[in-house]
């Protein structure tokens, strides 16, 4: 006789089934870190919401060790790194993170780790290495990492310079770590205060700030991506709800969602293209995946109407998604006004940055102006233009 599973042991089959299916995404991500594939494994986190040291090893802290540390630093550090068995965060002073990724503004000359002055974290040569002093706020998974890169600045104010340092979190004396709470709970953030603490140079002494803006453009892209699967999932959550029997307000209804679904299309079109370049696109992708997760969070908080249930309590998680990732990457006009200046949309292009219309290869993108055509600039004071 065919055994039947009862309907709970069906929902159970079907989430074990879900969880090995990302935990194989996951494994995908770890080994394969071309920014596609990483792009499709962070919009499956951000499907579910996960809560896990994803973005702040892989994302943001293993790029750091692979293109500034030493051969002796990345065989010590990338392999545990790579199998998930070590954690590690990237630490920077006074909650400007996306400062120092080069998201927000210029990084260069390192004002945001301290400046030569008081404040931020200071790195002088001590008996055993270097000693930090001061603090970090806002870092990601900093009270649970194995490994923390901390941007401290050195030098003094003749010699000003910012380095990484990896400092070893288990047993450092002088170091502790505070949570604090996030908008979104499966994010969390601590608060670090470092007291002499020993750290190790990462790699030479080479200057930090190219470095930090490439993995800034990937970690763009790649946030933009778990945005872009979550606002799916509340979308589809919103769809799902049973109408009300007012045809207007069902019309209504269907045409509100019916916009919101045209912008995760569009959000979904930024972040394969940003996918293909990062230096290009990652900043606007990121900037329209905040704005139409937050979108499609508020729709479907507005539909559920307080009912209380499951799916209404993750749209509010998504919803504090989107002001998390906003207070810590953002806030969305900085970005956009970022991107701007770099592509020299009101004026010449940012130092090192790409020019707006052509590709890496050197090759115009479609669209672009041909060679030897003049580019537009608005002026605002140019009657003549506005006219």
């Amino acid at each position: 006789m065919d055994a039947a599973f009862t309907a709970e042991e069906d929902d159970a089959q079907r989430g074990a089934a879900e969880q090995d299916a990302l935990r194989r995404t996951l494994h995908e991500l770890l080994t394969d870190r071309t920014a596609r594939t990483l792009a499709r494994a962070c919009e499956e986190a951000g499907r579910t919401l996960l809560s896990s040291p994803l973005l702040a090893t892989s994302v943001l802290a293993a790029p750091l060790v692979r293109a500034l540390g030493t051969d002796a630093q990345g065989t010590a550090l990338l392999p545990g790194l790579t199998a998930g068995h070590t954690s590690a965060t990237l630490a920077v002073p006074g909650g400007a993170l996306s400062l120092a990724l080069g998201l927000t503004g210029d990084n260069a000359g390192g004002h945001w780790s301290g400046g030569g002055r008081s404040g931020g974290v200071q790195a002088r040569q001590a008996e055993k290495g270097w000693a930090l002093y001061g603090q970090a706020e806002q870092v990601l998974d900093g009270h649970t990492a194995d490994l923390l890169l901390v941007a401290a600045h050195t030098g003094g104010f003749a010699r000003s310079r910012t380095l990484l340092f990896v400092v070893r979190a288990e047993g450092a004396a002088g170091l502790s770590r505070v949570r604090q709470p996030s908008a979104d709970g499966a994010r969390p953030q601590a608060t670090l205060q470092l007291r002499d603490v020993e750290g190790e140079l990462l790699g030479s002494g080479a200057d930090v700030v190219e470095a930090l803006v490439s993995v800034g453009r990937t970690a763009a892209t790649l946030l933009a991506a778990e945005a872009v699967g979550a606002a799916e999932r509340v979308l589809e959550g919103a769809i799902a709800l049973p109408r009300g029997r007012d045809e207007g307000a069902s019309w209504a209804e269907k045409q509100r969602l019916a916009e919101v679904y045209v912008q995760v299309t569009a959000a979904r079109s930024a972040v394969c293209c940003a996918a293909a370049d990062p230096a290009g696109g990652g900043a606007l992708a990121l900037a329209q995946g905040i704005e139409v997760l937050r979108a499609a969070a508020w729709e479907a908080v507005r539909l559920h109407g307080g009912t209380g249930d499951g799916r209404e309590r993750e749209a509010q998680l998504q919803f504090g998604r989107a002001a998390c990732d906003e207070l810590l990457f953002g806030p969305v006009h900085r970005l956009r006004d970022r991107a701007a200046d770099a592509a020299g949309i009101f004026g010449p292009p940012a130092a090192g940055e790409p020019v707006s219309g052509a590709s890496a290869s050197g090759v115009p993108a479609p669209g672009a102006p041909a060679s030897g055509a003049p580019a537009y600039h608005h002026d605002p004071h140019d009657k003549e233009a506005v006219r």
